[in-house]
């Protein structure tokens, strides 16, 4: 590995990843997350907003059955997974840290999630939707083992948009 590459890609080899329970702490640093432009359509409101209107990790009960945290060795929050049970399936909704986006954790940060959710419900097939401008993500995910099933326009925070949906296909298949 060259210097120049040091700095742009993580040593992936020492960087072990593992699941955890989505706690009160990790959602308040999650909500402080701040991503640059396109980007910053991922930003969450801030904490104190997402317990008042009861959403998403907001809500104590939707944070213990379908949130978890991705911790690193040293127990420090690198991203976050979410669990969406839709019957047969389970729809995955994932962010990394923003510091850590475009330097190779992706595909690795996306199998660990993709494990999780197969552990969680072995029967169930496993998508996600992403913005279909997001070419980053998208690579990630196609390195993972997801493949773009289909395409449509869906309400987001900022209006329409074009996503797809990706199904993962295991490698047994």
């Amino acid at each position: 590995m060259t210097s120049n590459q040091s700095s742009t890609y993580y040593n992936r080899e020492a960087f072990d990843m593992t699941i955890h329970p989505l706690e009160v702490v990790h959602a308040l640093e999650i909500c402080g997350w701040s991503y640059e432009a396109p980007y910053d359509c991922y930003n969450w409101p801030s904490w104190e907003q997402m317990k008042k209107d009861g959403i998403e990790f907001g809500d104590p009960v939707l944070r213990a059955s379908q949130y978890a945290a991705v911790l690193n060795n040293r127990l420090e929050l690198i991203g976050f997974a979410q669990f969406f049970p839709i019957t047969g399936v389970t729809r995955l909704g994932l962010g990394l840290r923003p510091d850590l986006c475009s330097r190779g954790l992706g595909p690795a940060f996306t199998e660990l999630i993709v494990s999780e959710a197969q552990r969680r419900a072995p029967l169930n097939e496993i998508d996600l939707e992403v913005l279909a401008w997001n070419k980053r993500a998208i690579r990630a995910y196609q390195q993972a083992g997801f493949r773009i099933t289909d395409t449509y326009s869906r309400s987001t925070a900022a209006g329409f948009a074009e996503c797809h949906c990706m199904v993962y296909e295991s490698s047994s298949s």
